[in-house]
């Protein structure tokens, strides 16, 4: 259902069982609140209420869970655990905060270099980020092993586009 609160913002909420891919290429409102399975992909901000049941990876701007979710959490500007969250999965994003009561079984890494810069690493901060040489780096985007770009001299590397290809390497 799509609604606009006082501030005309769209927002859509989801309250059936749902599974498959949600993509949102512009900013949404989007509020979970029955269960969904699959992969969320999604601009702007994401809540999973209290009663939601969600098993999916999820990459969004700004996360808040309150629910229980079992996956993988990617939000490129804030993650927000609220007191009856249960996460099972590993948490990657700048900022968090993670009210008392909430349960997290998993990794958490918090980003640095890409999350300040718009999501572009350069070479030396991915070499960090992925724990790797920048030799292997510089290898692999010049070999077109890795989604990378020129920005004249310089490699760059999208963020999103590096966690979807490390997700892909490590299903191999």
């Amino acid at each position: 259902m799509l609604k606009r609160d006082r501030n005309e913002k769209k927002i859509l909420e989801v309250d059936a069982s749902m599974q498959g891919t949600l993509t949102f290429k512009d900013p949404v409102n989007l509020r979970i609140n029955g269960s969904f399975e699959g992969k969320l992909d999604t601009k702007g901000s994401l809540i999973i209420a209290e009663n939601a049941s969600v098993r999916a990876d999820i990459n969004g701007d700004e996360i808040i869970i309150d629910g229980k979710l079992t996956g993988n959490i990617f939000a490129a500007n804030s993650l927000k655990v609220l007191s009856n969250a249960h996460i099972v999965g590993d948490i990657n994003t700048p900022t968090l905060s993670v009210e008392t009561g909430a349960i997290i079984h998993g990794k958490c890494q918090m980003l640095t270099g890409a999350s300040t810069k718009g999501g572009i690493f350069n070479i030396d901060e991915l070499a960090k980020y992925l724990e790797v040489e920048v030799s292997n780096i510089l290898e692999w985007a010049n070999s077109g092993k890795i989604p990378a770009f020129k920005e004249g001299n310089d490699w760059k590397f999208e963020r999103l586009r590096i966690e979807e290809w490390v997700a892909k390497e490590k299903a191999k």
